[in-house]
């Protein structure tokens, strides 16, 4: 190894740093270090100027170490290591000591903070004296992407990488796309027609040369890294020959269960046959056998013969169709499968019970076109003449089975809905009993405005007081919904409550995190890398996030967010290969048992057993060192972290 030549740069941070830490006392302390060359600080290391000052000193002192003693390297390692190698300097010959962070920022003793500046510095110069030159390695990447949930982030991101030329896979759980905007009567704030807007682009869904659609389909199987993953899409059997199927309806109108199995779409409210299509505009229009209710598979026997075979003319039913599983590659992977609602059976105080009682997204099919009333709104066979609308049911709230968090758009939709019902209900009394009115967004304040000036009136409710719905007699046609208002016992009768239920992450979340080897956070949605610098990308590379599978959000968010995922997506795709970080484990074999306990541990799936030994995926590896720390024989190291540069640095701050 060459003689280390190690420039040492103390940032001051405006007075992040400087205000508790006596940054020239650790700049003279650096100075004396082995091996230190020059050490300078200056104001902000980060910028132009600060990096510029690396390079020259790189090429006029002959550098070959740099140690940076600033923010966490989290911000700002990457930008110090290119600016090391484009003054021609391996970018992994450079160490950060984090003063900020870690010790300007956590003491108020100007003298101790200063002292422990001088320690971590000191630290950081000992394992740069070890570093090694590394080099990053490239993979080519197939060029083509899977986008997992067919909802309205699912479908801008199949178009957007479609576009672009790539071949896309979209897989969609459901018959059809559309996710649960589609059940949508009306957007906040505009009142656009929700279907009017997204049946349009379905169709380019199904049309798109670049998009080869899978509904009533999943993601039973992924292997591999970023730029080659190997998928297994299991297709459920529809019942239905694809190719054949006009959408007539004929089949459906045959049925002898037709209006008596429940319609998911319309949230239970109306009925269908055991054939079926989830609504008129569906993408793809190919009837599916529901195999749960159709009495031919369920009993063996559908009258003499099935009643829908017998109806079709163009012979597509068929009863022998097959489970079909289906292997893709693609490069990148979009996940975007959306959300659930909070079952409002779990919180009986809200009387989902009574009839008159109902969820959001029961009452934008009561109030659509083309739900089971025709777009009246009734209940009970009549319009409701006493609406209350209860906001945050399951958000904001610590109560066991709720959830902290705001799911961000009940506020609105409720304003929503509650103007859909004064707009046609005119002599309605329309009332929102809510915790805080939460309109962030564009044009959402003066959309809430607009209902307040049609009539509507806001109750505001303490955060933490009980709400409860009730009836004051068996066989009431009306409910009464009890709650503290201003410090106010408050009473309200009702014909109907509509309730904002919580947005959660889906059931099959954790499944599908499995998977794809990415995070969840705490409330079950997928987890980006960082909130702020990288909240599209997941901890697993060539794996993104968009919609509400991510957190609760809005359609335009949505759309936002699935179409910068789609970019990032692409870009691998573009660029044919891609850059492996040399941040790695290595295993020496002739240490290596073979005993599995890294494999086990491995959040990433980066280890196997091969020929007695494991061996590391450097493609799927993340340096994380899990399996070095489990290891029992000390057969696993990690490149730039090896243990003489881990002791060097310890060496250095117990001396």
């Amino acid at each position: 190894m060459e003689t280390p030549r190690i420039g040492v740069y103390i940032c001051h941070c405006g007075v992040n740093i400087a205000a508790t830490v006596d940054v020239k006392e650790v700049v003279e302390f650096a100075s004396e270090l082995p091996c230190v060359v020059i050490a300078r600080d200056y104001q902000y290391m980060c910028s132009d100027p600060g990096q510029e000052l690396i390079k020259s000193d790189i090429k006029e002192h002959g550098l070959n170490r740099v140690v940076v003693a600033s923010c966490s390297p989290r911000m700002h390692e990457p930008t110090f290591r290119n600016a090391c190698e484009d003054a021609g300097l391996n970018p992994y010959c450079f160490e950060m000591a984090n003063i900020r962070e870690q010790c300007a920022w956590v003491h108020l003793d100007k003298d101790k903070a200063t002292e422990k500046a001088k320690d971590l510095v000191a630290s950081a110069v000992s394992k740069a004296a070890l570093l090694e030159p590394l080099e990053k390695k490239k993979v080519g990447v197939i060029p083509g992407a899977l986008v997992i949930g067919g909802g309205v982030a699912g479908i801008y991101a199949a178009l957007e990488i479609a576009d672009k030329g790539f071949e896309t896979y979209l897989v969609e759980k459901e018959p059809s796309i559309g996710g649960h905007m589609a059940q949508l009567d009306k957007t906040f704030p505009t009142l656009d027609c929700s279907a009017c807007i997204l049946t349009p682009k379905m169709v380019e869904v199904e049309r798109h040369k670049n998009v080869r659609l899978f509904t009533y389909s999943e993601v039973k199987e992924v292997n591999g890294f970023i730029g080659n993953y190997k998928v297994k899409i299991r297709k459920r059997p529809r019942y239905v020959d694809e190719d054949k199927c006009t959408g007539c309806g004929e089949c459906a109108n045959a049925c002898l269960l037709r209006g008596r199995v429940a319609n998911e779409f319309d949230e239970g409210l109306a009925k269908r046959a055991a054939i079926y299509v989830p609504f008129p505009q569906a993408v793809p229009l190919i009837y599916t056998v529901d195999a749960n209710s159709c009495l031919y598979i369920t009993k063996g026997k559908c009258g003499k013969y099935p009643a829908c075979k017998e109806a079709c003319l163009a012979d597509a039913i068929d009863f022998e169709q097959k489970e079909e599983e289906i292997e893709i590659e693609v490069g990148t992977i979009v996940v975007a499968t959306g959300y659930e609602l909070l079952d409002p059976a779990e919180k009986p105080a809200y009387g989902y019970k009574y009839d008159e009682v109902v969820t959001g997204l029961e009452f934008e099919r009561l109030s659509v076109a083309s739900g089971p009333t025709g777009g009246k709104i009734l209940i009970n066979g009549k319009e409701p003449k006493e609406v209350v609308f209860l906001c945050c049911v399951g958000s904001r709230s610590h109560e066991k089975g709720e959830h902290e968090y705001c799911s961000r758009v009940c506020c609105m939709y409720m304003t929503k809905q509650a103007h859909l019902v004064r707009d046609r209900i005119h002599d309605a009394s329309v009332k929102v009993i809510y915790n805080d009115v939460r309109a962030y967004g564009k044009g959402f304040e003066e959309f809430y405005n607009r209902a307040r000036a049609e009539g509507v009136e806001y109750i505001r409710k303490e955060l933490e007081s009980p709400l409860e719905v009730i009836k004051r007699s068996e066989g009431d046609d009306k409910v009464v919904v009890r709650t503290i208002s201003e410090g106010k016992a408050v009473e309200i009768e009702a014909d109907l409550v509509v309730m904002a239920n919580a947005i959660e992450a889906r059931k099959d979340a954790d499944e599908l995190a499995k998977l794809l080897k990415i995070s969840r956070s705490a409330d079950g949605f997928f987890l980006e890398a960082h909130p702020k610098l990288r909240p599209l990308d997941t901890f697993t590379d060539g794996i993104f996030i968009a919609g509400c599978c991510q957190s609760p959000k809005d359609i335009p968010d949505s759309v936002a967010q699935a179409v910068g995922a789609a970019i990032r997506a692409s870009i691998p795709l573009m660029r044919g290969e891609v850059e492996i970080e040399p941040l790695v484990a290595i295993i020496n074999e002739d240490v290596c048992v073979g005993c599995r306990t890294c494999e086990e541990i491995c959040p990433f799936g980066a280890l196997s057993l091969e020929a007695g030994v494991m061996r590391v995926n450097e493609v799927i590896c993340k340096g994380c060192g899990s399996c070095g720390s489990a290891c029992p024989s000390g057969a696993i190291s990690m490149v730039h972290f090896k243990d003489e540069q881990i002791f060097a640095q310890m060496d250095s701050l117990l001396s």
